[in-house]
């Protein structure tokens, strides 16, 4: 499923998430411009590997928040962040955006990391914001249960659904934890855990930042 938008307007321009969407593009250009090699060990040089857990390499946890593997990768963390991560800053303030930001993307680090070393895997290189973009979603449907999110569920790509945060967001991590149990954690490629430990972070760590505010909602009438 892909958000294309959600009935929550924001009170004060969202700067750090779009600076956030600039700054992993920015670093996603210049992995394009690296020569294969290069890029190999650019990825393992900022990349997080799951034994540095154990040496608390804190700053490859950091780094390793704004690389991407595909253009896919990028586009589809970018818009998951731009849908869910405006609101999310708008809800928390600039300051404490970041801390979350940051602090859901530890989390994820660490429970992958975790689940890895524990099944033998030491030196695949976890890269991505996805895990920290799995807690301002978790973040958003605590604040905006009832929001509404135009949503394209492929292969219905000319149709936009309209979806409850609470149904888009339980459907979305449902998927993450089916496709953890599935998917054995020595092979490559998508860190379920990550977005599983991200989420539940930001799940609890919410309750302690957010100060309520009122929010104004827009309801749709119709869909084109």
């Amino acid at each position: 499923m892909l958000p294309i938008k959600d009935n929550i307007p924001t009170r004060t321009t969202p700067v750090l998430t779009v600076l956030f969407i600039i700054v992993n593009t920015l670093i996603f250009l210049y992995e394009l411009s690296l020569p294969e090699k290069e890029l190999i060990r650019f990825i393992h040089q900022f990349g997080l590997l799951p034994i540095d857990i154990l040496y608390l390499n804190w700053d490859k946890v950091l780094t390793s928040m704004f690389l991407h593997g595909s253009l896919a990768h990028l586009f589809g963390n970018m818009l998951f962040l731009w849908i869910f991560g405006n609101n999310v800053e708008d809800a928390l303030g600039k300051f404490r955006f970041v801390i979350f930001y940051v602090l859901s993307g530890v989390g994820a680090a660490v429970t992958q990391s975790i689940i890895s070393l524990a099944f033998g895997n030491i030196s695949t290189p976890m890269i991505g914001a996805s895990g920290a973009i799995s807690g301002i979603m978790a973040a958003y449907v605590k604040l905006y249960p009832e929001a509404r999110i135009l949503t394209i569920i492929p292969p219905f790509f000319f149709f936009g659904f309209i979806l409850p945060a609470w149904f888009f967001v339980g459907y979305w991590f449902l998927m993450q934890v089916m496709f953890a149990i599935a998917t054995p954690p020595t092979m490559g490629g998508v860190a379920w855990y990550a977005h599983i430990g991200g989420f539940i972070t930001g799940w609890f760590l919410i309750n302690i930042m957010y100060t309520p505010k009122r929010t104004k909602i827009v309801h749709y009438s119709t869909v084109r």
